[in-house]
């Protein structure tokens, strides 16, 4: 059965799990939206999703020194209650997010973060490499397509492969989290700072 963009906008609606796990999802149950809530509830993305609507307003803010104090991190990591911040598992939580941070420079937090212009930027610069490498002009923008969600896998910290276990991102990560601790978890915003390199941010 032909699995449409639709029935994949009204599942990611409906448990709030990613575009990949509702397509992966709608696929082992063969159309079934029902078996596929199922599917995604078993492998914890839909409760996680559940509460993704809920205020999250207590947490912690970690800071985190790396490398003798060449490279700074502080990030805010929010969930519901007092209770689960002061938790271990979320303690950890904050503090490998910092890891992550500090270890893979992310720009922004989330994909929608990134300025139009940078993406435009990026696009010009991946045209003119293909073409470069003289790559015909029907498969030019497939190619623009793909190293811009590289790019985007790399400046977009949700999106970067996990460094202690590449095979999940950091918003797999997160979802596993909150599927255990039984909260919503947000990063709100982080800074990273690194010795001697240029404060002219744009």
């Amino acid at each position: 059965m032909e699995i449409t963009t639709e029935m994949i906008k009204e599942l990611r609606t409906a448990t709030g799990a990613g575009v990949l796990d509702c397509r992966k999802a709608l696929q082992q149950s063969n159309g079934d939206f029902e078996k596929a809530v199922d599917y995604l509830r078993e492998k914890g993305m839909a409760t996680a999703a559940k509460r993704a609507d809920r205020e999250a307003s207590n947490g912690v803010v970690e800071l985190y020194s790396h490398g003798d104090g060449r490279v700074g991190v502080m990030v805010e990591v929010n969930c519901e209650t007092d209770f689960v911040a002061r938790s271990e598992q979320f303690r950890t939580m904050a503090h490998e997010i910092a890891l992550q941070i500090a270890a893979s420079a992310p720009k922004y937090i989330k994909a929608e973060a990134i300025p139009a212009a940078e993406l435009d930027h990026e696009a010009e610069i991946a045209r003119a490499r293909a073409k470069e490498e003289g790559k015909p002009d029907s498969v030019l923008e497939k190619i623009v397509e793909g190293r811009l969600e590289k790019f985007k896998d790399e400046v977009v910290l949700l999106r970067q492969p996990y460094i202690r276990d590449e095979s999940i991102t950091v918003e797999k990560l997160i979802l596993q989290t909150v599927a255990a601790i039984g909260e919503n978890l947000i990063i709100r915003r982080f800074q990273r700072w690194e010795l001697g390199e240029s404060v002219n941010h744009e």
